[in-house]
């Protein structure tokens, strides 16, 4: 796949360019210098915080229910030496 570095804008080439999106280890290091300074940030969330939430208390009561479900089992953790 031919493509340029993100970072100086020389041609590379997937099939030959170990470094590849980038045309070297230095384009490489700088855009990563630039993510670790937030140079680059991410602009809107990847996750809607209201179905997180929702998501954690539906697999709170998921994890009660399957705990119903093997009382007087013991856990993995529960070793008897």
């Amino acid at each position: 796949m031919k493509h340029r570095c993100p970072i100086c804008k020389t041609p590379t080439d997937s099939e030959i360019g170990a470094e590849f999106p980038f045309c070297s280890e230095r384009c490489r290091d700088r855009d990563l210098g630039n993510w670790a300074t937030e140079k680059y940030v991410v602009s809107e969330p990847v996750f809607d915080m209201s179905e997180l939430e929702a998501g954690d208390e539906s697999s709170g009561r998921k994890a009660a229910e399957e705990d119903e479900d093997f009382k007087g089992f013991r856990k993995p953790d529960d070793t008897i030496h």
